[in-house]
């Protein structure tokens, strides 16, 4: 497979094989006199590479590790929206819903136009005036929070809908569900894209970036935690890093990693339990998204590409943190709720795939097992020890600020010598993309592209398209779709292994692509096709591409026999059979 030879340049925010070394080596060196880190990132979810992105642009020698693949915790597992929260106006929580709109429009207009796109929600009115006038206001004020965000406004104002341009705009919504409805705006994402392309777009700014990359110990000296134990996951190598300050940022397993370093002080977190369902897109009769209020929580069925996805639900999660799955029960349950809405029942046979993540709630005085209703999604920072700063709560919409919030409190009164630039720092893909879409015409017609595929590139990798185009004319045959997989090209095989670090086959089934839950069999009939691609560039042997094929087969096997268990005991208990490709160790 010949494979374009890219100058240094090029490759600076590429995650390869190479810069996974060369960042393991920054971590070794750090030991030396005088090469100690400014800071070391713990995690790499969207929060972890938002921190990275801050740090690294403020000029700090910043670290940022994830003990396996980027975002393959919550960050990949989310409703896939970048948007206020709606509900929180419910709970009187301006301040949050201001700040994620403003987070929404900056992404949307600046940061990540090519990975963020606007999309029309209904939500739908079931009483002719005064559910209308009810949530109307709500729905109004939203935009006013948005309108007074800084700069032109990022999507377009809500507006009613009767009953006739329902049956218009989304003929599947049931007559007994809604007399009318009001649209209003919002915003989805590619969750596992944008927080590699953050992590990418920190190692462009400096950062050493190791993805399976595994905290096992705490250093401290006279109290002051200075840095960390890591194990390389691919080898088992231990390293000893050294760091001015440590910013752990592990989502639901904050508490495990705080405990690394002894003591109490720290955050506690309540992990929630959200699951989604993935249909094809004839299923449902209509263009737009919807938003319903359940009597548990607030269901999206939400337009995507060539699908829809429904969800989500919110129940305590007391089991494993690494591998939540939904149950019999959560199924039913959305079906049952979409289905009270649309006038052609969706089935069991009807889904194409399930996820299931584990959100990071605060807990203010609560322990596991309390219900997640009432727990704050407001995020906060802590230092449960000298040098040592841990964040959590907050959601994905907010990332940056999260990220801004916490590198200012480990610098302390140094953060106003270095303030926080990410406001005016677009992500890896976003610079110059106008220019860019003007040239897709040229290209889908040298390759034979139809605009569908012209239009999921562009969305997958904005002005980043470019690398895909030089690798498909070095090797036509890289321009060719994936047999059993035609969504995706086999150019973006190679890309994820060669410009976005993916080390195993799971990583771009589960993350770089989204096989694993929207094409009905988890990507298993493209997956010899696959392995061949990767193979020649991580220098797999024979023995190498079996192992890597069989614990994929072996990890959906397990998945989908989980989600048959009616109680997340059972489904947890199945699922935990699957032996992970690189497991991790016990913290403590």
């Amino acid at each position: 497979m010949a494979i374009p030879d890219l100058t240094t340049s090029q490759l600076t925010s590429a995650l390869t094989t190479h810069s996974r070394s060369l960042a393991l080596e920054r971590l070794r060196r750090s030991t030396e006199p005088g090469n100690e880190l400014d800071i070391l990132v713990i995690g790499g979810g969207v929060t972890g590479a938002g921190i990275a992105l801050d740090a690294a642009t403020r000029g700090l020698d910043t670290a940022v590790v994830e003990a396996q693949d980027w975002s393959a915790g919550t960050s990949s597992r989310s409703s896939k929206l970048v948007h206020g929260g709606l509900r929180y106006l419910q709970m009187l929580d301006f301040n949050l819903v201001y700040e994620a709109l403003t987070e929404r429009d900056l992404l949307l207009k600046y940061i990540a136009p090519h990975l963020v796109k606007p999309v029309p929600f209904l939500f739908p009115m079931e009483h002719r005036i005064w559910h209308r006038g009810f949530i109307g206001s709500g729905i109004a004020l939203y935009d006013a929070l948005a309108t007074i965000s800084p700069g032109k406004r990022a999507v377009p104002w809500h507006k009613h809908y009767f009953r006739f341009q329902l049956d218009r705009d989304f003929p599947d919504l049931s007559d007994s569900a809604a007399m009318g409805a009001i649209q209003y705006w919002d915003a989805t994402v590619d969750d596992a894209r944008l927080v590699m392309t953050i992590i990418r777009t920190a190692q462009e700014y400096g950062a050493a970036a190791a993805s399976r990359v595994q905290v096992a110990e705490l250093h401290e000296d006279d109290g002051t935690v200075n840095g960390a134990t890591v194990i390389d996951q691919e080898t088992g190598e231990r390293i000893a890093v050294a760091a001015k300050r440590v910013i752990i940022a592990t989502g639901v397993w904050t508490e495990e990693t705080e405990a690394l370093a002894g003591g109490g002080g720290g955050i506690e977190v309540l992990a929630s339990k959200g699951i989604h369902i993935v249909v094809p897109r004839d299923c449902i009769q209509g263009d737009k998204g919807l938003i319903l209020q359940t009597e548990k929580s607030v269901l999206f069925i939400i337009p995507w590409s060539r699908y829809w996805i429904i969800g989500t639900t919110d129940t305590p999660w007391n089991e494993s943190l690494r591998n939540p799955v939904p149950t019999s029960a959560d199924i039913d349950y959305l079906l049952e709720h979409a289905n009270s809405v649309l006038v052609h029942p969706i089935s069991r046979d009807d889904i194409l795939g399930t996820f299931a993540g584990l959100r990071p709630l605060l807990q203010p005085g609560t322990k596991r097992g309390t219900s997640s209703a009432k727990v704050s999604r407001e995020h906060t920072v802590a230092s449960p020890r000298p040098g040592l700063f841990a964040i959590a709560g907050g959601k994905l919409t907010t990332y940056r600020v999260m990220a801004k919030d916490a590198v200012d409190h480990a610098l302390g009164a140094a953060a106003h010598n270095a303030p926080s630039v990410t406001q005016d720092i677009p992500l890896v893909g976003a610079v110059g993309l106008a220019a860019v879409k003007h040239q897709g015409e040229k290209w889908a017609a040298q390759f034979g592209w139809p605009s569908e595929t012209l239009d999921h590139l562009l969305h997958r990798y904005g002005t980043n398209i470019k690398d895909i185009v030089a690798l498909c004319e070095a090797d036509p045959g890289l321009a060719k779709p994936l047999e059993n997989a035609p969504a995706y090209l086999r150019a973006e095989i190679v890309y994820g292994v060669t410009h976005e670090g993916a080390l195993h086959l799971e990583d771009l089934l589960l993350h770089r692509t989204r096989l694993v839950y929207e094409v009905k069999d988890s990507g298993l009939a493209a997956l010899n096709e696959i392995a061949g691609i990767v193979a020649p560039l991580l220098h797999w042997d024979d023995e190498k591409v079996v192992a890597e094929v069989k614990a994929y087969q072996d990890l959906v096997a397990a998945y989908r026999a989980a989600i048959t268990m009616p109680t997340d005991v059972e489904a947890q208990t199945v699922r935990d059979l699957h032996h992970e490709i690189t497991p991790m160790n016990s913290l403590g």
